[in-house]
């Protein structure tokens, strides 16, 4: 999700570090919504890769139907990857692999680029070896019409859940009626949503959380500007350039922060088509920059990474934010990375769509009854440490969520936690799901 990030958490290890991102109490009302008639809507070959070893089939882009933000009846694509194992007697089970942050746009989405690194190995390798069905979702308004309402925690939730019915619905008996989901950062925080609203699923085994997105609010305007300072510190006493900066250190950082302030103020339009997002804004060079976000029409805006980023670095929100943040410096001698006029913390906590927001936004709010593990590393520059042990506490010792595992990774990154965990996640679904 943020390789800048993890590039920096080397100078900021020392911080606290940056980012963002139930059987439920009788208070529940998460299984109210309306159901569609039809899951499974149609069916294409995935043709941006080839499947490797690992998978038998051809992969496929299912088109399903769902509940969008509005309650209305929406189409949303994802991935459907079979193994090269035997299908069980009873059918194959399901993880649902849910995606950390790409954008809003539809040329964002997993089903219209080339599978990530990270995600053909080793987790789509292992979950496949051992004999698993994944289903991987855009979510709602990736890859298909409406703007993708980012870090909605419902919407991410139904995205996967009617992902999971859609595949039952196509392959029958094929697939076992059981299933986890995992995911990491925007995914993590997803696949903890995902937990709340399945939790009365018997069907479904429970989640994998890689550094889930939570608390945007206080690590914007908290936790990031103290260790933004810090970074920025220790690089000009090392004498480091601003290229450098912006490559590897607080630049980029910031750059980053304020490409998924961007997404999540575009995201807001989805349920409020209204919401005027650049208000979040200071300034308006940081508004314009934001605006390539949305597009002409919340539907092709810009990716976080470009898709080219040797030949067209420019299709890139991120790139776009760091090169403006150089820019501001290279003009103003004597600023900081923090004097750039990014976020408009007195606007933000004004509007009530952003508090509405921050609400929807938020897991670990409703007690989870199903297994659950949480993998943070201690140096991750996007999700800081201190914020997931916060959320593993409130599910443990507030909300009394029975089955919470916490896996803590020493030194390691946003990304690379979940990637060194690998085998600590496969042996925790199959624990709790055996493929067989």
């Amino acid at each position: 999700m943020n390789q800048l990030f993890k590039k920096t958490l080397l100078v900021l290890c020392c911080s606290s570090a940056l980012f963002i991102t139930a059987c439920n109490d009788s208070d529940n009302d998460h299984d109210n919504f309306v159901a569609p008639e039809k899951f499974f809507v149609s069916e294409l070959p995935y043709k941006f890769d080839k499947p490797d070893g690992a998978s038998a089939d051809p992969i496929q882009v299912m088109t399903y139907n769902m509940t969008n933000v509005q309650g209305k009846k929406a189409t949303a694509t994802a991935m459907v990857i079979f193994p090269q194992t035997a299908q069980p007697q009873d059918g194959y089970r399901v993880v649902v692999w849910e995606h950390g942050t790409l954008g809003n746009a539809d040329n964002c989405a997993p089903t219209n680029n080339i599978q990530g690194a990270r995600f053909k190995d080793p987790l789509a390798k292992s979950l496949l070896e051992a004999g698993y069905v994944i289903v991987a979702p855009d979510y709602e308004g990736m890859g298909t019409k409406g703007i993708h309402p980012y870090l909605h925690l419902e919407s991410e939730a139904k995205s996967a859940i009617y992902a999971v019915k859609a595949a039952q619905e196509r392959y029958g008996s094929k697939l076992n009626k059981q299933w986890m989901s995992a995911g990491q950062s925007q995914g993590g925080q997803a696949s903890l949503g995902t937990a709340e609203f399945a939790n009365s699923d018997v069907n479904y085994k429970g989640a994998v959380a890689g550094a889930p997105a939570s608390s945007l609010d206080t690590i914007i305007f908290k936790v990031a500007p103290a260790a933004l300072k810090q970074a920025e510190a220790l690089e000009i006493a090392a004498g480091k350039t601003l290229a450098e900066r912006a490559a590897t250190g607080s630049i980029g950082a910031y750059a980053t922060l304020l490409s998924y302030a961007a997404f999540a103020g575009v995201g807001i339009k989805a349920v409020d088509p209204l919401f005027e997002y650049r208000d979040i804004f200071l300034d308006q060079r940081s508004k314009l920059i934001a605006e390539k976000a949305e597009g002409s029409t919340g539907e092709n805006g810009l990716c976080l990474d470009s898709p080219d980023a040797k030949n067209l670095p420019e299709q890139s929100i991120r790139y776009l934010f760091t090169m403006d943040i150089v820019k501001f410096l290279t003009e103003n001698p004597g600023k900081s990375v923090l004097d750039y006029p990014g976020l408009d913390e007195v606007k933000f906590y004004q509007l009530p769509q952003i508090a509405q927001f921050i609400k929807n936004s938020q897991p670990g709010t409703k007690k989870l009854d199903k297994p659950v593990l949480i993998i943070q590393g201690t140096a991750d520059m996007s999700v800081p440490y201190p914020v997931t042990e916060a959320l593993v506490k409130k599910l443990k010792d507030d909300l009394k969520s029975p089955d919470i595992t916490f896996l803590p990774v020493k030194d390691a990154s946003h990304t690379a936690a979940i990637v060194q965990k690998n085998p600590e996640l496969l042996a925790f679904i199959q624990k709790h799901m055996p493929a067989k």
